[in-house]
C-alpha cells in the first residue's frame, strides 16, 4: 500500500496529515499528488465523491504556492455554495501554519464581506461560477496571472447548467496556468471542455472497484417499510458513539425521519435542498462539532459534504443506482479508519440490492437486527463504565454530604437503584422498543405470509384466496402454497404482491377478514 511519505510531500505537510489522522492515501491521491508536484501536463481525474479529491489537488497546491504573492494564485470552481465552503475549510485545515489565504466566494454571502477579503489579498479562491463571474464583471477579481485552475465536480456543473459560465471564466484567465478537472463521470460535454481549454493532459481514472471503500463493513438488513424507523433506532442505540449520515430518497422523508428522531430525544437534524444557505451552514457546523450526531440527508443535499470520522452511513432508502451507493458509503471508513455502511431493504428490493452488489463489485453481507435484550445489555455496560469513571474522580463535597444523609436510614443498594431509576427513567425499559417482524425474503422473490385464522374459524383455501384477490387486487395465479391448519394458515405471494396486500390491509384497518402478517420463520421456498 502506498504511503504519504512516498508521494513527495514536505515534512510540514506530513505532520499536518498525521495530526488529522490520515494514515494512507486514497487511490486518486496516490496518483494525482505526485503528478501535480512534478509539474507538466494538465490533469483529468475521474473519481467519485468521498474518494479524497480535495486533498488530491489541495495538498500539492498548498505545497507549490508561494506565500505573500499579493494576488490570486489558484482558483477552484465548485458547483454549489456548500461544496465551496467544504473545500475551503478542508484546504485551510491542510495548510497547517503556512501563511496562505484560502477563502470561499459564493452567492448568498455578503458581497461587501467578499470585497473586503479580495482587497486584503487571497491566494486561493474557492467559488461558484455565478459569483466568480459577477466579481470578474465588476473587476474586483483578477485571474490573469493564476497558476492553477481546478474544476471540481465538473459533471455536476454540467447538470446544473454552469458550463457556459465556466467557459466564460476561463476566458478571463491567462495562458500560463495548469488546469485540473475532476469529475465522477466523463460525458461528451466535459471532454469537450477539456479539449477546448486544456493543453496536453494525463487522465487518472479510478475504476469502479477502487471507488468502493475497502475499510467499510457493508451490511444489509431486511425490514418491512413500516419497521425501518424502529430498526434505525436500534442501530443507533446499540452503538457506544454513533456519529453518522442517514440517507433518504426525498426531502420530505429526510425531514420526517429527522423529526421523529428528535421527538425520541436523539441529537438529529435534516439537510435538504429547500433550506436557506444560512440554515444549511448552521446545521453542518453543528454536525461537524458533534453537537448533532445524526444528520439525515438526501443525495443532492449531501453532495460535497466531507466530514471526518463518521462511524456509520445508513441507507434508510436503497439508492437508485450503484454509483449512488458508492458515493454514499464512501463517506465512512476514511483516513485509514474503519466504518460501517448499513442498508435497509424491503423484500421486493432484494433483487435491486443484488444488482448494486454485482455492478459495484462489492459484497454486502446480510445481518440480523440487534434484539431488544441486546440493546439494553449494551446500554447497561456503557452506564456501568461511565459510573466507574465518575467514581475514580474526586466527587464534589455537596454530593458527599447528600450521600451520607441518604445512607443514614437506607441500604446502599436501594439508594443506588433509586438514583439509577431517577436518572435513567425508561432508558433500560424493554417495552420502549417496538417489536419488528422478520421480513422474509428468498432468492426467488417470494414472501411467506402468516394468517391468524384456520380451520376452526371456518377458513378454507377458497375463502383465503378470494379474500386476497378482493382486498389486494391480486391475480389468483400468483397465490401459491396455501396451507390451512387448525388455528392458523400460511400462503405464499411474490414480493410485490405481498407488500401491496399488507399495505392495503394496513390502510383499511376495519376490513373484516383474517389478519395477515409476514411469517417470522419459513423454510426455503422452491
Amino acid at each position: 500500500m502506498e504511503s504519504f511519505e512516498k508521494l513527495g510531500l514536505s515534512e510540514r505537510t506530513l505532520r499536518v496529515l498525521k495530526q488529522k489522522g490520515f494514515e494512507e492515501p486514497t487511490p486518486i491521491q496516490a496518483k494525482t499528488i505526485p503528478a501535480i508536484l512534478a509539474g507538466g501536463k494538465d490533469i483529468v481525474g475521474q473519481a467519485q465523491t468521498g474518494t479524497g479529491k480535495t486533498a488530491a489537488f489541495g495538498l500539492p497546491l498548498i505545497e507549490r504556492l508561494q506565500t505573500g504573492a499579493g494576488a490570486v494564485q489558484a482558483l477552484v470552481l465548485t458547483p454549489t455554495r456548500e461544496l465551496s465552503i467544504q473545500v475551503a475549510e478542508e484546504m485551510n485545515s491542510l495548510k497547517g501554519k503556512k501563511k496562505l489565504s484560502i477563502v470561499p466566494i459564493y452567492g448568498g454571502q455578503s458581497i461587501d464581506l467578499q470585497l473586503r477579503s479580495l482587497k486584503k489579498g487571497i491566494d486561493i479562491v474557492v467559488g461558484t461560477p455565478g459569483r466568480i463571474l459577477d466579481h470578474l464583471k465588476r473587476s474586483t477579481l483578477m485571474l490573469d496571472n493564476i497558476s492553477y485552475l481546478v474544476l471540481d465536480e465538473a459533471d455536476e456543473m454540467l447538470n446544473m447548467g454552469f458550463l457556459d459560465e465556466v467557459g466564460e471564466i476561463m476566458e478571463h484567465t491567462g495562458p500560463r496556468k495548469r488546469i485540473m478537472l475532476f469529475s465522477a463521470t466523463m460525458p461528451r460535454e466535459i471532454l469537450q471542455i477539456a479539449g477546448k481549454y486544456m493543453g496536453e493532459y494525463d487522465v487518472m481514472k479510478m475504476t469502479r472497484g477502487q471507488l468502493t471503500v475497502s475499510r467499510t463493513d457493508q451490511i444489509y438488513f431486511e425490514v418491512a417499510a413500516e419497521d425501518k424507523f424502529e430498526a434505525l433506532c436500534r442501530i443507533i442505540d446499540i452503538e457506544a458513539k454513533f456519529y453518522g449520515l442517514v440517507f433518504c430518497r426525498t426531502k420530505v422523508d429526510a425531514g420526517a425521519v429527522a423529526g421523529r428522531l428528535t421527538e425520541r430525544g436523539y441529537d438529529a437534524d435534516a439537510l435538504h435542498g429547500d433550506m436557506s444557505q444560512d440554515r444549511r451552514e448552521r446545521i453542518l457546523n453543528k454536525f461537524k462539532k458533534r453537537l448533532l450526531n445524526i444528520l439525515v440527508a438526501t443525495d443532492v443535499a449531501a453532495r460535497g459534504i466531507d466530514v471526518q470520522d463518521l462511524t456509520h452511513v445508513i441507507n434508510y432508502a436503497l439508492p437508485q443506482d450503484p454509483e449512488s451507493y458508492v458515493h454514499r458509503i464512501g463517506r465512512t471508513g476514511r483516513a485509514g479508519k474503519e466504518g460501517i455502511a448499513i442498508t435497509f431493504i424491503t423484500p421486493r428490493e432484494y433483487r435491486r440490492l443484488q444488482f448494486i452488489c454485482r455492478e459495484a463489485k462489492t459484497d454486502i453481507r446480510r445481518a440480523k437486527l440487534p434484539g431488544i435484550a441486546d440493546i439494553v445489555r449494551s446500554k447497561k455496560l456503557r452506564i456501568k463504565a461511565e459510573l466507574r469513571d465518575i467514581v475514580k474522580s474526586p466527587p464534589r463535597r455537596e454530593y458527599i454530604e447528600m450521600s451520607e444523609e441518604l445512607l443514614e436510614n437506607n441500604e446502599p443498594a436501594d439508594i443506588l437503584a433509586a438514583l439509577l431509576q431517577y436518572s435513567l427513567h425508561d432508558e433500560l425499559n424493554e417495552q420502549s422498543y417496538a417489536v419488528i417482524e422478520d421480513a422474509v425474503v428468498d432468492n426467488k422473490g417470494k414472501t411467506r405470509l402468516f394468517v391468524k385464522q384456520g380451520r376452526r374459524d371456518g377458513l378454507t383455501r377458497r375463502k383465503l384466496a378470494d379474500f386476497i384477490k378482493l382486498k389486494g387486487g391480486i391475480a389468483g395465479g400468483k397465490i401459491r402454497d396455501v396451507q390451512i391448519l387448525d388455528k392458523f394458515s400460511f400462503v405464499t405471494l411474490p414480493f410485490h404482491e405481498a407488500e401491496t396486500l399488507l399495505s392495503c390491509l394496513k390502510k383499511h384497518k376495519r376490513v373484516t377478514g383474517p389478519v395477515i402478517t409476514k411469517a417470522r420463520k419459513v423454510r426455503r421456498l422452491g
